[in-house]
């Protein structure tokens, strides 16, 4: 068992790398935006309100996938199944916001060669719908598995199968990573764009 385990854990250590890469590239960027933002003042942020609702939206998948872990643990499968689907579905009305998102700020004029704020907002949002792809992939494999299993016996066995309880281990963090990818990218892009906001009056 030791054995196993051990060989188990290099997925856990590449996930986490993985992560720390990807955090690391997006504060590159926010780096980035704060350093033009010294060289030529104030950047104009113009968020779209949608925003906000895609926002609601993936905190609520991380809570469906919460409740999904636990109903996991405890052997309730009908609701591991119920909530596990509402991650994935979750996940991806998160994009179509985003892409609502996009809509509105290319129909206000703004686009990614005349808009230095506009392009901040692309290209953050843009890299974040990349790595939510990641998830709801993992998310979809998560779903098949589920529901190729409705009978308790065949859920049971494949619940207390050690790879598959890492499968769902890693699929949780990985989305609650992005979950807090997009807070922190967001309350950024919020407080420049109340900061300047601010300073236009």
């Amino acid at each position: 068992m030791n054995r196993l385990t051990k060989r188990r854990e290099p997925f856990t250590f590449m996930l986490y790398l993985a992560m720390v890469g990807s955090a690391l590239l997006f504060l590159f960027l926010i780096l980035v935006f704060i350093t033009k933002e010294h060289r030529n003042q104030d950047i104009p942020l113009k968020i779209p309100a949608v925003f906000w609702a895609s926002t609601w939206v993936i905190l609520a998948s991380s809570a469906t996938l919460h409740w999904a872990n636990k109903a996991f643990r405890e052997e309730r499968f009908r609701s591991y199944r119920l909530n596990i689907s509402l991650t994935l579905i979750a996940g991806l009305f998160f994009i179509v916001l985003q892409g609502f998102g996009w809509k509105t700020l290319l129909s206000s004029g703004i686009t990614m060669r005349n808009n230095t704020g506009g392009m901040f907002i692309y290209i953050l949002s843009g890299l974040h719908i990349f790595h939510t792809l990641g998830g709801l992939i993992a998310l979809a494999s998560a779903n098949t598995d589920a529901f190729q299993r409705m009978e308790y016996v065949d859920s049971y066995v494949y619940s207390v199968n050690p790879p598959n309880q890492l499968k769902i281990k890693l699929i949780s963090i990985y989305w609650h990573f992005i979950d807090i990818l997009w807070i922190a990218i967001f309350l950024f892009l919020l407080y420049h764009a109340t900061q300047n906001s601010g300073n236009s009056h």
